[in-house]
Parts: structure tokens; C-alpha cells; sequence
């Protein structure tokens, strides 16, 4: 049993807590004996006063004897809507002493993007990406790890911690193998709230040691009041100390605190009395001990608990109106009255239910005034918009113009720093107000734009009601209007979004505001794959983007639309790099289209580098991708965009045959997929990407396995793919040997992009799987198709695509035509820029002619493409050659 601290002294809550210390102190002794070692992470929970703080306190005394160094915070009720509050807690006391220069050696290349979320660095204009944040924060902190080794991490009431504090909690967890850091958390179990307690869970789903701290049993509760009253105290009144607590720790201290103040005698005729003492520690007998102190004490606890955490002395004082010296009164009284506590950095309350018992104590009215004074008094300190806010949602609304501002410019620093859920309780909250009727629109717009991600059905309630009010200039409207036709297609109600585009558009004159939605119409129906007519659609648009020069981004959007629509349809290559290149200015993204631009949506940076891949321009579309995984990564978006950029650029790889390459990039993809969601539409792509790409290189069990992860089956989602992604999975299922499956896939394909023109060879090449499928079964039907596809293939006019035509065909046929074919093909294969296809087309050249010096090259290209199958095919048949 632990019975005491050094010097003699017990400590109620380390009573029965020796396991707990003992994994403790061997996750300490681990931690310190080897800094390449792995880190590890404790996790305690228990009800309210059981003891977590103290074995907290017990962890730090231990990691210091150790000479480790800890860092510690604390969640507060108060506070969990301050967001990266807690981790803010960890590591400011380190990061403010060091000067700037420091302070970016430290965290590196993420200094700008972890920065202004640990509130060192000034947030810059733009909004943050949340998990480029998070990512930055866990890089910023491993990297501080290592530097501090040996380093422990204290979080107590987790459960109060902010949803973003939480949210890099679960990310850095994950990487505790790798890094030489121990983490310990205590939380009550069930207080955390939603997203808190979904990141909590998996947190302490993650620990090496979770553990619920139990009450203290009868003798421990006996051994507690003797080694505090002395060993005098007999059963009964020990026992009844038990009773009237249950245990628990933390009122056990109090209770026998209260006792030696009171002189009682700790003997059976005095138990009775245990229970009206027990009664001032908590609820209403803590209000009436506090009022029992005096009316000023009281003020100033209030003021206290209306600021949460980490009370600032100053600001209680300000706060309550009164005069210094009558504040530090104030506050002596109630550290005596053991109450609050004081160190190096402030006041704190002794107890969280002591902080919460004395603030809903507080009048309501009183409450929200002195939530108002505080918002001014933060404010005056000099500190932001953001730090007043959690006040300010807490004040009944007013008709406030100043207020709502306020709150306008709180939500644009969190947006900043990439907490978009504390913006949008704050825009929420404006709206309460109300804001002033020439502002409200825009209130709503902000709001909307907040939800965006998060929350499309909210966006677009709230754009909606926007749209319908005046104060939107019209730059802001058509802004407006393009987001919720966003909104509408994330929700899946295309229908609905191209009627909100095309009504704005009748309202609209000639001009750039006009073109802007009409391209975006344009662009939601160019990536859905169910529209009715598409043809017409491929001819309304040719007949707008035909006449247009690339003056400014609209008519720049639309040659971008232009050229992909023209390459899925495979009308002449020529023709899509010319619209490509008219979309450029002096050869790259022009200002506003970049990849970190808001104004136009990311899908259509994504078509433009897509039209250039499979157009043979891969050196162009290997230019866009790189730049967009270099620009996200700078700018810490490391979402949903970085992860398509991710698969755009492996897929340009796979193209270009460097498929080891590929590959990595396309796991990446998935990698980060995986972290914003679960069976999205990036997941298909990547997927697709990657399934294609390891088919390729002969694994296709491999394959397989990342259609079964990633439900690459039907039903087909609506959203166009490239690859197309029906034809990948055509040709994986005849891979596996489910050829019935695979037929029906192909001829299902078939239909499907004959009625939208789409007639890509190299995007699509259907005709070539279902071909080869079908030649011993129906061979004039598989001549068919290889012809018609031949001819589209010279239609659309680029090396690959003719090789590609050319190089089925040969397979179709025998001697010398054959022959003939599979000759040409190499050749056209080896002018175009796509290696492992060329490499297939030497190999069967060889194998066809019987030829060991094609079989030689197929041979040595295929190894610099990582086409382990293709490999192997090629050394089987040389050895047969040389025999």
C-alpha cells in the first residue's frame, strides 16, 4: 500500500495505488534508459475526486527524480471552447522563452503552419487547413521530443480539453513507437462531448496501461484519517469518514481538513458530526462557506471562475472592480480557506467541481455581465478577437453592431489558425444578435463558408437565406452562389446546384461574373457521370470556349473545361494541349488559379494536369502535380487536396513507368484519405490509381486486396474518374480470373461512355480488355472492337494511343501481320513518354519474333519500370530462347 510522500507526509489519493506507480515508474525508467527507444502512453480515468490529479503530481515528482523533463496541462470546463487551449498549456512555457529565430529552428518548416495555433506566431489572412495543423503540431512536438529527451507529457482533465487539443492528442499517439516521449492522461469517463470523446476513445484505445482508479476502501480510508488525526482516531469514526465520503479521495482530504480545523475529536461520539462537514466541501454548503467569507471574497471567487484556468491575478482583480490590495486579500482568504491555490503563474482552483460549483452558483444575469466584463477586460489586455470570444458567446444578445464584429473578426483568427468549429460558434452567435441588416447577408456568407467542410447541409441553409437577402455586392453573390452550388454536389444534389448557378446566371450581364458560373456549371456536370446529354453538352460548351483567348480566369476556366471534355471524348491531342496552354500564363497557373487559391474549385487544377497526362504532355502534368503537393505541403493543407495531388502525381508515375514510384505516391494518397474520412470519392480514385498501377506490375493479388479495402466494386459511383475506373476494375477482375465478372464490367463500360462520346483509348481502354477477352470466343466481334478502337486511337492522334491500338491488334492477329504489328507498335510505343507500355509491347515483340535482342531490351526496361510480371515473363521466355 502507498502510504506516504517523502518526509512522511500521506497523501490520501496515492493510498491503493501501487500499480498504478509501478507502471509508472517502469514507463519512466524505459523512457530514460535509452533515448532511440519508443515512447508510450498511460491513460487514468476515474469519477470526480478520485485521485487522477494527485497521481498526476506523483508521475512528475517520479520523471524529475529521473531528471526528465515534464510538461504539463490541464483542461478546464470553461474553457473547452478555446481552441488548442491545452496544447497551448504543453508548450508555450517553452516555446515564449526562446527568441524567433529559435523558436523556427525548432519547429522547422512547420513554424508558419504549427505557429499561429500555439499562439507564437501571428495568424496570417487565409484559412488554415485543420489537419495540415494537426500535422504540423505533431511534427512540431516530436521534433521537440527528440530534442528534450528524455520528455513527459502531463494532460489532466482531458475530458475538458478543446475538440482541437484532442484532435492532435489521436494523431500524436499514433506515432509514440517512434518517438522517445511519455505521455500520461487522466479524464472522467462520459463527461467528454462528441468528437472529445470519439478522439478520447481512440486515444486510450491506443495506451499501454488504461486504468480506472477505484474509491479507497474501508482500511485505506482508516489508515488516511490516522496518519492525518493521528493514531488515536478509533474504528467507528474512521469508518463513518468512509461512509460519508465513499471513498473518495479528494473529499476524504477535505472532510479531515475540516475536522482538525474544527479541533473535533476523531472518536464514535463525534461521527455524527462528519456529515455537516462533509456538506460544506461541496454543492450548497462550498456556497455557503464561500458567503460566509464576506461579500468582496465572494466577488472575486466569481470573477475567478468566469476566467477558468490559469487566473491571472490582474485580470481577476479588474474583473471583480475592486482595488489591488483588496484583491490580494481576497485571494489569501480563499487559498486559506483551501479554495484556490497560487504558484509561479497564477491562481487555480483547488478542485474542477469546485470551479464549477461556484460559477453556476453565480446569478445568471450576474453571470453574463461578467462574462461581458471579462471579454473587455481580455480585450484591453491587448489580446485578440479570438481570446475575448469565449466570453462574448456566453453574452445575451443586445442589438450589438460592436459585438457582432467583434465575433466577425474572432471567427476570421480562428479560421487563421485553422479551428473552423470555433468559427463557426462564433458567426452562429453573431447572427443572435442580430447583425445590422446591410451586414447580415454577410454574416450568413461567412458562416456558410465556415461549414463548408464540415457541414454541407449547414452551408447550404445558410447561403441560401444569404442569397436571399440584399447586402451581397456581386462578387459576393456569384461567390456565394458558387459555393453552394459546391455545397449541393458534396451532398449529392447536382440537380439542384446547377439550378442555383443557372438562375444566377440569367440575372447576370455579358462579363467575367457570368462566365465565372457558367464554367462552374460546366465543371459540375464535366465530373458527373450521369448527365442525359452529354453530347450536347460537349457542343454548348465547345460553342462558348471556342472564341475565348484566356484574358482573365473565367474565359481561363473554361478553355481548362474545353480541354478536358476534348480529351475524354478523344478529339485530336493537338487540340488539348493548344486549350491547355491558352489556360497558362507564361507557361504556369496564373494568380488566383494556383493550388492554394479558394476562388476556383481544386477539381479544376486536377482536369487541366488530367488533360495533359493523357495527352502525352506528362512532362507538363508532372510539373502541375509536383507543384501542388510542394504548395499544399508549404501551406500545411495535408487533406483531401494533398491527397489527390498525391494520387495525380502517382498516376503521372504509372504513366511514365516509373510504377515503384507510383505506387509510393498512391499509398501516400490513400494514407491520407484514410485520415480525413471513410469510402469518399478520393478513395475511388486512389484506389483506382493504385490498382491499375500494380496490375502493371504483376501484383495482382496485391490488387485485389485494395479493391476489397476500398469497396472498388459496383455500384458505380457518379463521379467521373481517370483512369476511368470501371475499365481498371474490368480488367482486374479478368486478372483474378472472374472472367464472367469481368466481361460484364466491360460491356457494361462500353455502354456507358459510348452514350456520353467518350471515346479515350488510353483514358478508357475497354475495347482493348474486352478485345482480348473475347478473341477465342467471338473473334470477329474482337477485330471489331480493336478496329473501331484503332480508329479513335488515330483520331485522338498521340504515340501511345496508336501504339496502344496498334499493339492489340498484333494480338489478334498471327504471322507476319502480326509481326508487323507488334513492329510498329514498339515503335510508336518507344517515341511516346509511357515506358512500361513500351516495355510490354519489346517484350511481345520479342516473344512474337522470337527475337532475343527485343526480349533483351523489354527485359531491361521492364526492371527500370519495377514490372516484376512483366520481368518475369521476359527472363521465362529468354531462357526458353536460349535454351
Amino acid at each position: 500500500m502507498t502510504q506516504g510522500r517523502p518526509g512522511g507526509t500521506s497523501w490520501a489519493p496515492l493510498w491503493e495505488r501501487d500499480d498504478e506507480l509501478a507502471a509508472v515508474t517502469h514507463a519512466v525508467e524505459e523512457l530514460c534508459a535509452d533515448s532511440t527507444s519508443g515512447g508510450s502512453l498511460l491513460a487514468f480515468s476515474g469519477e470526480a475526486g478520485i485521485g487522477k490529479t494527485a497521481l498526476l503530481a506523483e508521475v512528475r515528482r517520479i520523471a524529475e527524480a529521473h531528471n526528465a523533463t515534464v510538461w504539463s496541462a490541464r483542461g478546464g470546463e470553461a474553457v473547452t471552447s478555446v481552441p488548442f487551449n491545452v496544447v497551448r498549456q504543453l508548450l508555450q512555457p517553452e516555446l515564449v522563452s526562446l527568441s524567433t529565430e529559435a523558436a523556427r529552428e525548432y519547429l522547422g518548416d512547420w513554424y508558419d503552419i504549427a505557429g499561429p495555433a500555439l499562439g507564437i506566431v501571428e495568424p496570417g489572412g487565409r484559412q488554415a487547413d485543420p489537419q495540415g495543423v494537426c500535422d504540423g503540431l505533431v511534427a512540431a512536438v516530436s521534433r521537440l521530443a527528440q530534442l528534450k529527451w528524455p520528455l513527459v507529457l502531463l494532460i489532466d482533465d482531458a475530458h475538458w480539453a478543446d475538440q482541437e487539443t484532442l484532435h492532435w492528442l489521436a494523431a500524436f499517439a499514433q506515432r509514440l513507437d517512434e518517438l522517445p516521449v511519455l505521455v500520461v492522461i487522466a479524464h472522467r469517463p462520459g463527461e467528454a462531448k462528441e468528437g472529445g470523446a470519439r478522439h478520447i476513445a481512440s486515444v486510450t484505445g491506443m495506451a499501454r496501461t488504461f486504468t480506472a482508479l477505484r474509491a479507497l476502501t474501508p482500511d485505506a480510508a482508516a489508515g488516511l484519517t490516522r496518519a492525518t488525526l493521528g493514531e488515536h482516531a478509533d474504528a467507528p469514526f474512521c469508518r463513518e469518514v468512509w461512509a460519508v465520503t465513499g471513498g473518495n479521495p479528494y473529499e476524504s482530504v477535505e472532510l479531515l481538513a475540516k475536522v482538525q480545523d474544527s479541533e473535533l475529536e476523531p472518536v464514535e461520539s463525534s461521527a455524527d458530526a462528519l456529515r455537516a462537514l462533509n456538506r460544506t466541501a461541496k454543492g450548497h454548503g462550498l456556497i455557503a462557506r464561500l458567503e460566509d467569507l464576506g461579500t468582496d471574497v465572494t466577488r472575486f471567487a466569481w470573477a475567478a471562475a468566469i476566467l477558468g484556468t490559469s487566473i491571472s491575478l490582474d485580470m481577476a482583480t479588474r474583473l471583480a472592480g475592486m482595488p489591488r490590495d483588496t484583491a490580494e486579500s481576497c485571494a489569501e482568504r480563499l487559498c486559506t480557506a483551501r479554495i484556490l491555490i497560487r504558484d509561479a503563474e497564477g491562481l487555480e482552483f483547488v478542485h474542477p467541481q469546485i470551479a464549477s460549483t461556484i460559477y453556476r452558483s453565480i446569478p445568471s444575469a450576474t453571470r453574463t455581465a461578467l462574462h461581458g466584463v471579462a471579454a473587455a477586460v481580455v480585450t484591453r489586455d491587448g489580446r485578440s478577437a479570438a481570446a475575448a470570444s469565449r466570453h462574448l458567446l456566453e453574452v445575451h444578445p443586445e442589438d450589438d453592431p460592436e459585438l457582432v464584429e467583434q465575433l466577425r473578426r474572432a471567427a476570421a483568427e480562428h479560421l487563421a489558425v485553422g479551428a473552423p468549429d470555433a468559427a463557426r460558434r462564433c458567426l452562429e452567435r453573431a447572427l443572435k444578435e442580430p447583425p445590422l441588416p446591410e451586414i447580415h447577408a454577410r454574416v450568413l456568407y461567412e458562416l456558410g463558408c465556415a461549414t463548408l467542410l464540415t457541414s454541407p447541409v449547414t452551408t447550404i441553409r445558410h447561403l441560401r437565406e444569404a442569397l436571399s437577402m440584399r447586402g451581397l455586392d456581386q462578387e459576393l453573390r456569384v461567390d456565394a452562389v458558387y459555393r453552394l452550388s459546391q455545397a449541393l454536389v458534396h451532398n449529392d444534389q447536382l440537380e439542384e446546384g446547377l439550378r442555383a448557378i443557372d438562375e444566377e446566371v440569367e440575372r447576370l450581364d455579358e462579363g467575367p461574373a457570368r462566365l465565372r458560373l457558367q464554367a462552374v456549371h460546366y465543371m459540375w456536370e464535366g465530373i458527373h457521370a450521369g448527365e442525359e446529354d452529354s453530347p450536347g453538352r460537349s457542343r454548348r460548351l465547345a460553342a462558348l470556349a471556342g472564341p475565348l483567348s484566356g484574358r482573365d480566369n473565367s474565359e481561363r476556366a473554361l478553355l481548362i473545361l474545353r480541354a478536358f471534355d476534348a480529351m475524354t471524348r478523344g478529339e485530336n491531342a493537338e487540340l488539348v494541349v493548344e486549350l491547355c496552354d491558352r489556360a497558362l500564363v507564361n507557361g504556369r497557373l496564373a494568380p488566383g488559379l494556383g493550388w492554394t487559391d479558394t476562388e476556383w474549385s481544386f477539381e479544376l487544377r486536377l482536369m487541366l494536369g488530367g488533360s495533359y497526362a493523357f495527352a502525352d504532355r506528362l512532362d507538363r502534368a508532372e510539373s502541375l502535380f509536383t507543384e501542388a503537393v510542394r504548395a499544399y505541403e508549404t501551406a500545411g493543407w495535408s487533406g483531401g487536396h494533398l491527397a489527390l495531388s498525391h494520387a495525380f502525381l502517382g498516376y503521372v508515375y504509372r504513366r511514365r513507368g516509373r510504377l515503384i514510384d507510383a505506387e509510393r505516391s498512391l499509398r501516400e494518397s490513400l494514407r491520407l484519405a484514410d485520415r480525413v474520412g471513410q469510402g469518399l470519392p478520393m478513395h475511388w480514385e486512389a484506389a483506382s490509381m493504385l490498382v491499375d498501377t500494380l496490375l502493371a506490375r504483376g501484383h495482382i493479388d496485391e490488387a485485389g486486396a485494395i479493391a476489397d479495402r476500398y469497396g472498388f466494386a459496383p455500384p458505380n459511383a457518379s463521379t467521373i474518374y481517370v483512369p476511368d475506373a470501371p475499365c481498371v476494375r474490368g480488367r482486374l477482375l479478368l486478372a483474378l480470373g472472374n472472367t464472367s465478372e469481368g466481361l460484364a464490367e466491360l460491356e457494361a463500360t462500353a455502354k456507358a461512355l459510348t452514350a456520353r462520346d467518350q471515346y479515350n483509348t488510353v483514358l478508357a481502354p475497354w475495347a482493348y480488355d474486352l478485345a482480348r477477352a473475347l478473341a477465342h470466343e467471338d473473334p470477329k466481334r474482337a477485330a471489331r472492337l480493336v478496329s473501331d478502337a484503332r480508329m479513335q486511337a488515330e483520331r485522338f492522334g498521340t504515340d501511345t494511343a496508336i501504339g496502344e491500338a496498334l499493339r492489340c491488334a498484333a494480338a489478334l492477329e498471327t504471322g507476319a501481320r502480326s509481326l508487323t504489328l507488334y513492329r510498329q507498335a514498339a515503335t510508336y510505343l518507344e517515341a511516346s513518354p509511357c515506358a512500361y507500355e513500351h516495355a510490354v509491347a519489346r517484350v511481345e515483340y520479342g516473344i512474337a519474333a522470337g527475337s532475343t535482342p527485343d526480349l533483351e531490351r523489354g527485359l531491361a526496361l521492364a526492371v527500370s519500370c519495377g514490372a516484376d510480371g512483366l520481368v518475369a515473363q521476359a527472363r521465362e521466355r529468354l531462357s526458353l530462347v536460349r535454351g
